[in-house]
């Protein structure tokens, strides 16, 4: 009877060896909410990119990874709370997310009080890496920085007129706050600056003031657009006739969902993070080839950010050798992994991830359903000249 309880505690025991023995990695999204269609494309780009970077193992180091999944349902409290039960019930090893910026800030502290790392994946605000930074925030996702410095490189030119439109939150106003940044280094001033709540779906009073400020104007006259989700504040304003002022559109990339509704704006112009066709390297190629055969179609804008989420995981984990956060810290700064995008650097001030952009021009392609964002020339790390705002 002895050697049967002896023999059930060394079992339980090497059980729970080896559960201690597994990576825990939480990936906290919204994956049901508004951004559902972005926190599907994040999530098949993690797995896509832990399958890459451990060779299809899903181990490191010998060790397997057990990736845990919790829905913010996009709001910031549920974010807050499960990076808390992730860390302190789950014991995770890191967490990965979320999509939104004002659920991301929620979650910054969390990561400072369990002192574990979180990487930001794929939200945008500056402020995540910015004034809200703490030592145990990294970020994969290209911040708005970056989108803006891109775009004001890809529209500034002479006797350039710039208005913008944005969603009233962190995400637009961090934009544009950089993009003005960006184009007053270039010289150029911007017009006028026009905000509207999130779930806005009524853009004349928007668009007439817009059109109020730039109507008068000489030279070429763009209207900058950030906005992530619904309304479609371009088809909105497109149909109140901008061309009669003189005004083209602007702005950065999209999904491919919304890519479909740009198809009346070919010729559009701006910076990208990512669209499939645009990058050239084996990382990319893996990606498209093994995301037609396994979704039936191309890799969308957040899948690459996952997969480079994914990547920059493993690689960290290998070569620190542990999951230790202040191993894990001190192997992350100033770190360099191949991405769908190329190389990626995490910034050893702030932990951003340093990473080329695209100059693009919308086209419009025969049996395409999307207007084709093409390839105006890369933009490199050396020309984006990303400011550190954690100081």
């Amino acid at each position: 009877m002895k050697r049967a309880i002896l023999a059930g505690m060394v079992s339980a025991l090497a059980l729970a060896s080896a559960a201690a023995a597994d990576i825990k990695i939480a990936h906290i999204y919204g994956k049901t909410g508004p951004f559902e269609a972005y926190a599907k494309q994040s999530h098949d780009g993690l797995m896509l990119g832990l399958e890459y970077a451990t060779g299809g193992t899903m181990e490191i180091n010998g060790e397997k990874i057990v990736v845990i999944e919790k829905d913010t349902q996009l709001k910031p409290e549920n974010g807050k709370a499960l990076l808390e039960e992730a860390y302190g019930d789950d014991e995770v090893d890191l967490a990965i997310g979320p999509v939104s910026s004002g659920v991301a800030l929620a979650m910054l502290p969390v990561a400072e009080e369990y002192e574990k790392i979180l990487i930001v994946e794929p939200a945008v605000a500056d402020s995540i890496t910015g004034s809200n930074w703490n030592r145990y925030v990294f970020r994969t996702s290209r911040n708005s920085s970056q989108d803006a410095i891109s775009s004001a490189i890809a529209l500034a030119g002479e006797d350039v007129k710039i208005a913008t439109l944005a969603q009233d939150y962190a995400f637009g106003r961090d934009g544009i706050a950089a993009f003005r940044e960006a184009l007053e280094a270039k010289g150029i001033e911007l017009v006028h600056e026009e905000y509207a709540p999130t779930d806005t779906t009524d853009f004349t009073a928007a668009g007439e003031r817009i059109f109020n400020a730039m109507k008068d104007l000489g030279g070429t006259k763009k209207l900058f657009v950030i906005w992530a989700g619904g309304g479609n504040p371009l088809g909105k304003i497109n149909a109140m006739d901008p061309g009669r002022h003189g005004i083209e559109f602007a702005g950065v990339g999209n999904i491919l969902a919304a890519l479909k509704g740009f198809k009346d704006y070919e010729g559009m112009e701006g910076g990208t993070y990512y669209y499939y066709e645009l990058p050239d390297n084996p990382v990319n190629d893996w990606l498209v080839k093994t995301h037609f055969e396994r979704f039936d179609g191309p890799p969308d804008f957040f899948t690459a950010g996952g997969m480079a989420a994914g990547i920059a995981a493993v690689e960290a984990i290998r070569k620190a050798g542990s999951t230790d956060t202040e191993e894990l810290i001190a192997t992350m700064e100033g770190m360099e992994w191949e991405t769908p995008k190329g190389t990626m650097k995490f910034r050893a001030e702030d932990h951003q991830a340093m990473q080329s952009m695209y100059h693009f021009k919308l086209t419009v392609q025969d049996g395409v359903e999307w207007a084709v964002p093409e390839l105006v020339r890369e933009i490199g790390i050396d020309e984006m000249p990303v400011p550190i705002r954690n100081q």
